[in-house]
């Protein structure tokens, strides 16, 4: 027995060592662009996390590595030295009954009943895969969950932006009688001409303070509706007139303020009292910003002409051809418009796609090594009667069917299970990683799962099993039938 666990714990010590470092090089990006998604600093790894991977891994394998001994230990020496040998008499033997009243082929059958001779394997098997499943499962939800937050983060559901101009350093005089160059209604009238423009608004942000906080907090001045422009409301609901504000939740934790409440702007010409009635989700500067209407800043005369503009186009209308035309009419007020919103994030798009394949495929692999290993095991065990079976007649082909056929049922039942554990994983940790920001995550954010999507999940232990019995089916199909024989 100690000699097994030995065996066991130096590759698995080595595996351990290598699965930290490589741990480390593929926290770099995930913390850096959570981080970014959550608008906060990326954080290193505890070194106490560290230790306790460490321990945990090792001490799994030695618990895993002594219960097998320990049934090695007390085999008996007969029993060892039988290679080959079967299952014994009576395990599995309702099951083999049933499968044959089923119209199935006979390899299936066999395939299908052959968990039931040895259930200890299947269920080693199947909790491998229940914990690929399920890791898979929870992987995809937290890329959608990420994906939606940085939606929320970038507000980019205009089709068209006309960023707010680059100020001019200097004294700058307009000419007698002539509006200076980028002047807010200007551009809004010339958006509002053009042809193929649907819904816009305009935003300008100032800096004003607030009682109970230390330095300024960012005030977003909306001209128009903005409530299609892409803020994902958690409680309350949007500005509809003046006088009302939205805010992140690390503004009412800073404040100690709820939905419904009252909050004074100051630092501009006079103060301005605005009614909270809503929590927006937007992680950027930290939470500090307050959302409203530009007449709730009218008596406070703000200086509003760094000023962006959001323009949703009317169905139909091609958004290339509408820059263009737009951007002829701009060109003397010194505005461009360009295509899509202020900050798509294509770039962190990619970099959490390429994260989440990555973190999907490795609990792939490990769970489909655990299956190759089980059932390899298994075929090895069964080399006497594989003979016995291409003997009789049984071909290549349907051998390889009877070996992947072992695991369909344990794949789809671990599939199963490892789906709503995934779901419920996801369900637990991500708002967890929104209160360790000081964010609250809307339903909009949590609720990724589709029905659609859930079932190729499910299938997805199928697929790990099938992928994980590939080569030692293919070996039992190429073993020659009097070399199985002569193992008895």
């Amino acid at each position: 027995m100690r000699a097994y666990v030995g065996q066991a714990l130096i590759p698995a010590a080595v595996g351990t060592v290598l699965g930290v470092l490589a741990g480390h090089l593929f926290a770099v990006p995930v913390l850096a662009e959570t981080g970014e998604v959550y608008g906060t600093s990326s954080s290193a790894i505890a070194p106490w996390v560290d230790l306790a991977v460490v321990a945990g891994v090792l001490g799994l394998v030695a618990a895993t590595a002594w219960a097998s001994a320990w049934r090695a230990g007390r085999l008996r020496t007969v029993d060892a030295l039988a290679v080959g040998r079967t299952a014994s008499a009576g395990r599995g033997r309702r099951a083999v009954r049933l499968a044959r009243r089923l119209p199935l082929p006979q390899p299936v059958a066999l395939g299908l009943v052959r968990p039931f001779a040895r259930p200890a394997r299947a269920l080693a098997m199947g909790t491998a895969i229940l914990f690929g499943t399920a890791a898979v499962t929870f992987t995809v939800g937290m890329g959608a969950s990420l994906g939606e937050v940085m939606k929320a983060r970038a507000h980019d559901a205009a089709d068209v932006v006309v960023p707010a101009p680059v100020p001019d350093f200097g004294p700058r005089s307009p000419a007698p009688g002539k509006r200076p160059e980028a002047d807010p209604a200007a551009v809004a009238a010339a958006v509002g001409a053009a042809a193929g423009t649907g819904k816009h608004y305009s935003a300008a942000t100032v800096r004003a303070t607030v009682s109970g906080l230390t330095g300024t907090v960012d005030v977003t001045a909306f001209t128009g509706d903005a409530s299609w422009g892409g803020y994902t409301m958690v409680s309350g609901r949007w500005i509809d007139r003046s006088g009302e504000a939205v805010v992140p939740t690390p503004f009412l934790a800073a404040t100690g303020t709820r939905v419904g409440d009252t909050v004074t702007l100051n630092g501009l010409a006079e103060p301005v009292p605005v009614r909270i009635v809503g929590e927006v989700l937007d992680p950027r500067k930290a939470g500090m910003q307050v959302f409203t209407d530009a007449s709730t800043l009218a008596t406070a005369r703000p200086d509003l002409t760094e000023t962006s503009h959001h323009i949703a186009v009317t169905p139909g209308t091609d958004v290339a051809d509408y820059v263009d035309a737009l951007n002829k009419d701009l060109t003397p007020l010194r505005v461009t418009a360009r295509a899509g919103g202020l900050d798509g994030g294509s770039d962190m798009v990619v970099t959490l796609n390429a994260l989440s394949a990555i973190l999907t495929l490795m609990p792939v692999a490990v769970a489909a090594l655990g299956v190759l290993n089980g059932v390899l095991l298994d075929t090895r065990e069964r080399v006497r009667e594989i003979g016995v079976h291409k003997a009789l007649g049984m071909t290549p082909r349907q051998t390889v069917a009877m070996v992947l056929t072992s695991v369909v049922v344990t794949g789809l039942v671990a599939g199963a299970l490892g789906v709503p554990l995934g779901v419920a994983l996801h369900g637990w940790v991500l708002p967890a990683m929104g209160d360790s920001v000081g964010l609250r995550l809307p339903g909009s954010v949590l609720a990724v799962y589709r029905v659609a999507e859930l079932l190729p999940l499910v299938l997805g232990g199928l697929l790990i099993a099938t992928l994980g019995a590939l080569l030692p089916a293919g070996r039992a199909a190429r073993a020659r039938t009097a070399t199985a024989l002569r193992t008895e």
